[in-house]
């Protein structure tokens, strides 16, 4: 058996109003930090990161935008900048992108990042890996890290005033977790124990949206967190990335593989990671041939979190666009993780079948 490293973040702290202990955890790690996220995460958590560490030993150096992208061009930049002011503690605020950037500047400059998620679109807060893009949003590649963060504050009164259509990407993107390991360990004859708990984790992410998902995205709607939305984010972050954690090998197959092939088209490659894996949890279904009621529970269960079921929600497509998207779809890294071969032709009649049966169920619903 191969040697296998599983880096796990040092600390989690979740539930409403654990921002509050930022000053706490921060104390423990640094003395001069440097607040990293995108616009309107630093717009949300630059009073209270103010506050909570005003009355502690950690100074609030400055605080820069991540970029828009996850590159190698802003990487390097904010690392440069890191070490020009003598940080030694980086604080990471917002979704997906912004916390990959922190996490790769952390390891570039070799301080330790504490992860602050401002919304619920991704487990990226949790994982020792980034997902790097060209400067102009085109994905380049998975980057492992040597370290997770060393303490996330998934706080659900702040995530609970984030858009919607945040939450519904991070429930596409974690019910990828049950639809890909599903679909990735069906070509094993055996799963050794890491893999057991990786798919033992996959299914409670499932298990927890179908619960409390529609739940969930109400009291997103309302603006006030409640115990249904405490359980969908323990499913975004901690099960969703225990999943990720523990898989032994590969953890993404076609729902990933076409969120990637979206990214080549600049009328989709921002809608939003976990939406286009959502849609694409759905082409997944159709391309392994399950059956009707399977595949027509998948999309009711995605109607109800608010995940699109058509193409045309996402976005007005012309012929030569939807083909540049399947055909890079197709030949996405992550595609390769599917039992068989998968050829454009079969995805453009995963998506027929899919939006043939959004019709039989109703009108999409609303972010």
């Amino acid at each position: 058996m191969q040697a296998q490293s599983i880096i796990f973040p040092a600390q989690i702290l979740r539930g409403p109003g654990t921002l509050s202990r930022l000053g706490e955890v921060c104390g423990k790690l640094g003395r001069r930090a440097l607040l990293i996220g995108g616009r309107q995460a630093l717009a949300a958590v630059d009073a209270a990161v103010k506050t909570q560490l005003a009355a502690g030993p950690v100074t609030l150096v400055d605080s820069a935008w991540f970029g828009g992208e996850c590159s190698a061009t802003h990487i390097h930049r904010l690392t440069q900048r890191v070490t020009e002011l003598g940080i030694d503690l980086i604080i990471g605020a917002g979704g997906g992108k912004a916390l990959d950037t922190c996490k790769a500047v952390g390891v570039a400059a070799a301080v330790p990042v504490v992860a602050v998620p401002t919304i619920a679109a991704t487990c990226a807060a949790v994982t020792p890996l980034s997902i790097r893009y060209f400067d102009d949003g085109r994905f380049q590649d998975l980057y492992p890290l040597p370290q997770a963060p060393a303490a996330v504050i998934i706080d659900s009164d702040l995530l609970a005033r984030a858009p919607m259509r945040w939450l519904a990407a991070g429930l596409g993107d974690t019910l990828a977790k049950w639809y890909e390991f599903r679909a990735i360990s069906a070509q094993q004859t055996r799963l050794i124990g890491i893999q057991r708990s990786s798919q033992a984790n996959s299914l409670i992410c499932y298990d927890l949206i179908a619960a409390y998902g529609p739940a969930a995205c109400q009291a997103v709607r309302d603006g006030r967190a409640n115990t249904e939305l405490d359980q969908v984010l323990d499913a975004i972050f901690m099960f969703a990335g225990l999943t990720s954690l523990m898989s032994n090998g590969a953890h993404a197959a076609a729902a990933h593989a076409i969120y990637e092939g979206f990214t080549v088209c600049h009328k989709t490659r921002d809608f939003g990671h976990g939406l286009l894996v959502g849609f694409g949890n759905l082409c997944l279904l159709a391309l392994e041939n399950r059956c009707d009621d399977e595949l027509r529970a998948a999309i009711t269960l995605a109607q109800a979190c608010a995940v699109p079921l058509r193409l045309n929600e996402i976005a007005e497509l012309t012929a030569e666009e939807l083909d540049s998207i399947v055909r890079a779809s197709v030949h996405a890294p992550d595609m390769a993780n599917m039992p068989g071969k998968v050829t454009a032709a079969d995805l453009y009649a995963a998506i027929r079948r899919v939006e043939a049966m959004a019709e039989t169920i109703g009108q999409p619903g609303g972010l």
